[in-house]
């Protein structure tokens, strides 16, 4: 299943080198704050629908946390995350990453100003398009300036 497909890693490499050309030909055009506000809407139509055809991944063709949890190989493939596991069981998965090779990649890329658009905006998003009873609160990420992203995941009933 995960194992099989691209990481999320390459695969974000490959949309933002597009994605930085689109970018600056909006900001001149439109200026910066109204090309993100553009480019974020798109990215977060995309995290939605993505997540939908992920949820019928699942056992039955239904969304589950358990499920949910077993993608989590797609973004960490390739060292790509750093992650420390708090607590993971029916209902509740959190999580710390103390290492982000996506934020380290746009810095390299030279636009580590579109890593959360491109990015860390993608994950209430993917929750909502994977199950609306799936919840994240995250209060802070690296790519942010923190020494680490918190990611706390449950499902509701």
């Amino acid at each position: 299943m995960a194992e099989d497909r691209l990481g999320i890693l390459e695969q974000r490499r490959i949309e933002a080198a597009f994605a930085k050309g689109v970018y600056e030909e909006m900001k001149a055009e439109l200026g910066e704050v109204q090309a993100k506000a553009i480019l974020s809407r798109a990215v977060v139509k995309l995290a939605k629908s993505t997540a939908a055809e992920m949820a019928k991944e699942g056992p039955g063709g239904q969304p589950s946390l358990e499920h949910f949890i077993a993608l989590q190989p797609l973004w960490t493939k390739g060292d790509a995350l750093r992650i420390e596991t708090l607590r993971k069981d029916a209902t509740q998965y959190d999580f710390n990453v103390t290492r982000c090779r996506y934020a380290e990649m746009y810095k390299e890329m030279g636009i580590a100003e579109l890593g959360a658009v491109l990015s860390c905006n993608r994950d209430g998003a993917f929750c909502e398009g994977y199950d609306p009873r799936l919840k994240l609160e995250r209060t802070q990420t690296i790519m942010g300036g923190a020494t680490h992203c918190d990611f706390r995941y449950r499902m509701e009933e």
